[in-house]
């Protein structure tokens, strides 16, 4: 497995061209450390990006993140241990997954309140537009008085 996904590596950065071969920085000879490194960078947000992990961005920071995850992973530290450093030292927004509390709250609720307050608000909507008279509708006494007034205006040629 290991050596499919650096064989896989190998082959994106000969398709990638020679700018994206001078970005890259060499994995570590220990495929099942890049394994766990990767694991942890795929639970980190990265603070640049923000819509990726730093396992898919390849910004600065990002690679800096993985550098350091990687070293603290080579110290022997655990995985915990790595992401409570992160949490310390950047909050639980690095956590591309939050943890469930108080502070990060609205970040799991928010988006359910919000998509039912705009349900809520459109059944509100709704029910009144259906409430109101319909003003399209023009009377047939309306029709009658402006075909008399068309009428008129073809005999008065």
């Amino acid at each position: 497995m290991h050596k499919i996904l650096l064989l896989l590596a190998v082959i994106a950065s000969w398709n990638a061209g020679p700018v994206a071969g001078a970005e890259a920085k060499p994995v570590s000879e220990d495929p099942v450390l890049e394994q766990r490194v990767m694991h942890l960078a795929n639970e980190l947000r990265c603070l640049v990006c923000q819509n990726q992990t730093i396992a898919d961005s390849q910004a600065d920071l990002a690679v800096d993140l993985r550098n350091q995850v990687r070293e603290q992973l080579k110290q022997g530290k655990s995985e915990e241990e790595i992401l409570a450093y992160m949490v310390e030292r950047y909050g639980d927004f690095v956590r591309y997954r939050p943890p469930m509390k108080m502070q990060t709250l609205v970040l799991w609720v928010g988006p359910f309140l919000l998509l039912t307050g705009g349900m809520f608000a459109l059944l509100r909507f709704l029910r009144r537009r259906r409430q109101l008279p319909e003003t399209d509708v023009v009377s047939q006494k309306r029709l009658d008085e402006a075909a008399q007034i068309l009428r008129g205006k073809e005999e008065g040629r």
